[in-house]
């Protein structure tokens, strides 16, 4: 009995706060009073997809008027896309897919709402066989040797 002592506790199995709840306001809080270094960094866009990054300015888009407004992609453009994936009978969500966008991006494209970015149009270009910029819209995407 000379092994046991009264004044201590020993507490077996104690798991410490979870990954949440150490992120919290109140353990950051708690950690500060207790005088312990605390390392905070946030996170830049975490979570959202930014490999379409768009370099207008959102204010000025804010900001749009009749004088100053942002280009965007033809009608003309998007009756092509809409013919050339009836013709191949896909459905918005079909050719979203295979060009690995989001379908609102697509009736976006064919409404003329969307503001024109060369990569998603080459990619919709690529996948109906179809030329969607330049003088010859809506003419047939030739295939031929790449450039070196």
């Amino acid at each position: 009995m000379a092994e046991s002592d009264w004044d201590t506790v020993t507490v077996l199995r104690k798991k410490g706060p979870t990954a949440a709840q150490a992120k919290s306001k109140q353990a950051v809080a708690s950690a500060q009073r207790r005088g312990e270094e605390l390392e905070t960094t946030k996170k830049w866009s975490a979570g959202q997809n930014k490999q379409h990054l768009v370099t207008k300015n959102t204010a000025k888009l804010d900001r749009e008027t009749e004088e100053l407004h942002h280009q965007r992609v033809p009608l003309e453009v998007g009756k092509v896309i809409q013919q050339g994936r009836q013709n191949k009978g896909m459905t918005q969500k079909d050719l979203a897919t295979k060009v690995n966008e989001k379908p609102q991006i697509i009736a976006d494209y064919e409404c003329g709402r969307a503001i024109p970015n060369n990569q998603v149009m080459g990619k919709i270009e690529r996948a109906l066989g179809l030329k969607l910029r330049g003088k010859e819209i809506g003419l047939p995407l030739e295939t031929g040797p790449k450039k070196k």
